[in-house]
């Protein structure tokens, strides 16, 4: 891509990754515009961001004037202490997640680039993982030139609102790092900055001879 060129529009930049990699963006020399959509207006400024405002991430309109964001990024997600119900859960980690990509289908996004799960699978006994899987497997049926499925295991980094068992399981697994070799290497806690990075970096790279979707999962993320 030339350089300066480039639109992006990013959902979820509220959140731990996706503060992060809304950070990279703006400060990235080819990135020209990011649109980010969010529920609430953002706490800061900048000549590159466009905010786009809605309770449901939607954007109910794209004028001519607007430059087609060829890079899409979504970093929504919860969990079901959080969420606090199955059905509560699976409107955010599915339904909400298809909603955005489907509007950025719509104003044009080429390069579609996900958070998902370490082990995420439709037919998943787990009702978190089954709906990262059902979720992949939407997007990757919307037609998209390129869609890329980052799957982490634990993330690490301070997010405004710390959750509990999220902090716990950072400590144990940071104590047990020594031991995460092999298979087990999946579960080393990736720190939110450096998942950023390397969604930026796999947005940004030739898509001419690359597969039309990709899945990085968990240590691979650390390479």
């Amino acid at each position: 891509m030339t350089q300066n060129t480039t639109q992006a529009v990013i959902a979820g930049a509220s959140g731990l990754v996706g503060d992060e990699l809304l950070h990279q963006l703006l400060a990235h020399d080819e990135i020209r515009t990011v649109y980010s959509l969010s529920r609430r207006e953002l706490p800061f400024h900048s000549k590159k961001l466009v905010q786009i405002v809605h309770p449901e991430l939607r954007v109910t309109e794209w004028s001519d004037q607007q430059a087609t964001p060829q890079l899409g990024f979504i970093c929504l997600g919860t969990t079901l202490k959080q969420a606090g119900s199955k059905a509560a859960l699976k409107a955010v980690d599915y339904d909400l997640v298809k909603d955005v990509a489907t509007t950025m289908k719509m104003i044009g996004v080429q390069h579609i680039i996900v958070i998902s799960s370490l082990f995420a699978h439709p037919l998943s006994p787990s009702h978190y993982l089954r709906c990262k899987g059902k979720m992949e497997k939407a997007i990757k049926a919307m037609g998209f030139e390129h869609c890329t499925f980052v799957r982490p295991g634990p993330l690490k980094g301070e997010r405004s609102k710390p959750r509990r068992d999220e902090v716990l399981t950072q400590g144990i697994l940071q104590a047990l790092q020594p031991l995460l070799i092999g298979p087990l290497a999946h579960f080393t806690p990736i720190p939110a900055e450096h998942l950023a990075k390397v969604m930026l970096e796999q947005a940004l790279q030739p898509l001419s001879h690359s597969p039309s979707a990709n899945t990085i999962v968990g240590k691979d993320l650390l390479a």
